[in-house]
């Protein structure tokens, strides 16, 4: 039987002269997970991927795909990889469809016509020259090819940029279909709705520290409870004591918890409160303790 994690990455760091721009991550993503990372410009997401590709050498550390080291073994690694960079650079003196027939022509698992057909799909001009794209059709005619090679591991790094919305709901579509055809997709983005939408689990980077790492099911399931009382709050019984966060701010007391919503409530219902107002917690607030 295969391993359950396609990929593995054990304190893996990376300097550049006395700069840190990834310290000690040690990570498993598994075969046929969408993994969300996330974290501002600088945090280290796009040297964290290129260290995976082999394009740059561990200072210390070590990164497998598949079993293989993703440095000594790179050009074994990228074949069984698909990568989107977030600075796809591609041939202006070419029209789209011709450029997508040499990409493809290039590696013996890519598909022309599904290229042409996500292309079709992303509502690309196949005629355009490339060099007279906006930056929007040049991402378009980049996915087209990036997903049209049949492989294990796809790596999107920044992939909605400057799509507009409908757009960008048709590439969160296309990668579902990749996690449901058994793929792994490592998805990297500043907009925390698609994550949300697309992502089994979500990774935060801070400073090259990779400093949040949880299924988003578990997100889900977390709630804040915001209200106001008359006079003080009691405690919580001992049973939910640990399972509650209490605080005070301007528009009352907030009560967050991880899980048993229900039974929280059937706390607090014992009190007289006044504007009640529940709502799950979100990833935009888990990102906000690290990147406020």
């Amino acid at each position: 039987m295969e391993p359950t994690n396609l990929i593995s990455t054990t304190g893996l760091t990376k300097r550049f002269g006395k700069f840190t721009a990834l310290k000690d991550v040690t990570l498993n993503i598994g075969r046929g997970e969408v993994f969300g990372l996330l974290g501002p410009n600088g945090a280290g997401k796009s040297t964290l991927i290129r260290t995976m590709m082999g394009f740059l050498k561990p200072t210390s550390g070590a990164a497998t795909i598949d079993g293989r080291d993703c440095y000594d073994s790179r050009v074994d690694v990228h074949k069984g990889v698909t990568y989107l960079p977030g600075d796809a650079r591609l041939y202006g003196l070419m029209r789209a469809k011709f450029l997508i027939k040499q990409f493809c022509g290039l590696r013996s698992n890519a598909d022309v016509d599904r290229a042409l057909a996500i292309a079709q799909r992303l509502e690309l001009n196949l005629e355009r020259w490339v060099g007279l794209m906006s930056t929007g059709m040049r991402q378009k005619l980049a996915l087209s090819v990036c997903l049209a090679v049949d492989c294990p591991l796809i790596i999107l790094d920044e992939p909605t940029a400057n799509l507009d919305p409908t757009v960008r709901g048709r590439v969160l579509g296309l990668v579902k279909e990749a996690r449901d055809a058994g793929k792994t997709v490592i998805f990297s983005s500043h907009v925390l709705s698609e994550i949300e939408e697309v992502c089994d689990r979500v990774g935060i980077l801070k400073h090259g520290e990779l400093v949040y790492l949880k299924p988003l099911s578990d997100l889900r399931q977390q709630h804040r409870i915001q209200f106001k009382i008359e006079g003080d709050l009691p405690p919580p019984p001992a049973e939910l004591e640990s399972l509650v966060t209490i605080r005070e701010n301007h528009r009352g007391y907030l009560v967050e918890t991880p899980e048993r919503v229900p039974d929280v409530l059937k706390w607090l219902t014992q009190f007289p409160l006044e504007d009640v107002s529940i709502e799950p917690i979100g990833l935009q607030s888990v990102y906000d303790q690290f990147h406020h």
